[in-house]
C-alpha cells in the first residue's frame, strides 16, 4: 500500500506543529520533515545572501499575478514537508497568507545547499519535487560555485538537468515566461571545490 494513502491528516498536522515548535526553539535552524524525520540544518550568511539575490533576480521579472514564497512549508508526501529556500506560486495564493502550500502550486522550486543538506537537495528532493510535477528545480551550491538546473518531472526525479558555473546567467524557460538569473556576483564558500 502507497505510504501516502496511509497519513492521515492528524499526522501531517502533527508533523507539522513539531517542525512549528522546533523552528521557534532553534533560531538560525531551518526545519525540515525529510524522509520521516525532521532535520534541522544550520543557516549561514552565503546561504542566505544566494537567497536574496535569486529572489532579487528573480522579483522583478515575475509576471503581475506569480509571487515568491520562501522557507514556508510544502507538504510534499506522508515522509516530506519541505520549505523551499524559494518557490514561484500564484500571487492569488499568496495573498492568501497561509503556513503551507500544495506542491502543485509551484512553478519553479530553488534550493541553496548546505553542507548538512547536499543529499536532501540533490537527491531527496529531485525525486520529491519531480513526483510532484513542480516543471523546473534550481539547486544553487556555494561550496561547489555552481548552479544545477532540472527540468522535466518524471517519477524518479527530472529527466532534464544542466550544471553551470557560477559567473553566468542561467536562463530557465518556464510556464510563466523567460526567467535570468545572473550568478557573477553570487557568493563563494573560501573552500569551495569548483
Amino acid at each position: 500500500m502507497d505510504r501516502e494513502a496511509d497519513v492521515s491528516v492528524s499526522e501531517t498536522e502533527r508533523l507539522h506543529s513539531q517542525l512549528s515548535r522546533f523552528e521557534d526553539m532553534f533560531p538560525g535552524y531551518r526545519t525540515e520533515i525529510v524522509e520521516g524525520n525532521i532535520m534541522m540544518s544550520p543557516v549561514r550568511p552565503y546561504h542566505n545572501e544566494t537567497i536574496w539575490d535569486v529572489r532579487d533576480n528573480l522579483k522583478p521579472q515575475l509576471p503581475a499575478d506569480w509571487a515568491l514564497i520562501s522557507d514556508v512549508a510544502v507538504p510534499m508526501d506522508g515522509d516530506n514537508e519541505f520549505g523551499p529556500d524559494l518557490a514561484v506560486i500564484p500571487k492569488a495564493e499568496w495573498r492568501k497568507n497561509l503556513t503551507a502550500y500544495p506542491p502543485d502550486l509551484i512553478e519553479l522550486a530553488v534550493e541553496v545547499v548546505s553542507p548538512s543538506s547536499i543529499r536532501n537537495d540533490y537527491e531527496v528532493k529531485n525525486r520529491a519535487y519531480a513526483r510532484a510535477g513542480i516543471p523546473h528545480y534550481l539547486i544553487f551550491d556555494p561550496f561547489r560555485a555552481e548552479c544545477v538546473k532540472l527540468w522535466n518531472p518524471g517519477p524518479e526525479g527530472y529527466r532534464g538537468r544542466d550544471t553551470f558555473p557560477y559567473g553566468g546567467t542561467i536562463i530557465v524557460q518556464a510556464g510563466i515566461g523567460k526567467l535570468m538569473i545572473d550568478t557573477a556576483d553570487f557568493p563563494v564558500d573560501p573552500g569551495a571545490t569548483a
